[in-house]
């Protein structure tokens, strides 16, 4: 791992935007986008709070400074994230022509850096962009953690105080659209 002090300063202040998502309920990955030594841009996770599935702290932060920077290409850039990146932001990375990734915790489920599969390496594409993974790994990796054992917590207690109340009474229960059908036979 080749980290130096500005990997450390950038990581930093990813972790600032991940905090930032776990405040808002969102899973906590922050993102930075640096050009010379500069912040060009941050991001946190909002696919919940933006009802979008594509508002990962990555392209969050790669939009803002595309927008920043008026291209969408982004050569001269690097981007910090707390979290390998998934293969969707991975692919934003490789289009935006980002020249260095650098990434805090491995993602062993959905990691596109190494930690299923590494799309950085694979050498048919015509872009291909330096990473550097493990930079604060367990400050990054710890704050997920955090985040998860809360919302485990927090579902065991809900889970727990809906036992005690006993049977739910379906008629109260809230009904989407999809399930209109199914409800109208259960009405009877």
């Amino acid at each position: 791992m080749d980290q130096t002090e500005a990997d450390l300063i950038f990581m930093n202040m990813a972790l600032d935007q991940a905090q930032n998502a776990y405040l808002v309920g969102e899973v906590p990955v922050g993102a930075v986008v640096v050009r010379d030594g500069q912040v060009v841009s941050t991001g946190f996770n909002q696919p919940i709070s933006g009802h979008d599935p594509t508002m990962h702290a990555e392209i969050v932060a790669l939009r803002q400074a595309a927008q920043t920077l008026e291209n969408y290409r982004l050569p001269d850039c690097e981007l910090y994230v707390t979290l390998e990146p998934c293969p969707m932001c991975v692919g934003a990375m490789l289009h935006s022509r980002i020249k260095r990734v650098v990434f805090g915790a491995h993602d062993r489920k959905t990691g596109a850096a190494g930690g299923t599969i590494d799309l950085f390496a694979d050498k048919h594409l015509n872009h291909h962009t330096a990473v550097t993974g493990g930079v604060m790994a367990h400050e990054c990796g710890q704050l997920l953690r955090e985040f998860f054992e809360e919302r485990r917590r927090r579902h065991d207690e809900n889970m727990s105080e809906s036992e005690a109340q006993g049977p739910l009474d379906i008629s109260s229960t809230i009904v989407t659209e999809v399930e209109f059908s199914e409800w109208d036979a259960i009405k009877g």
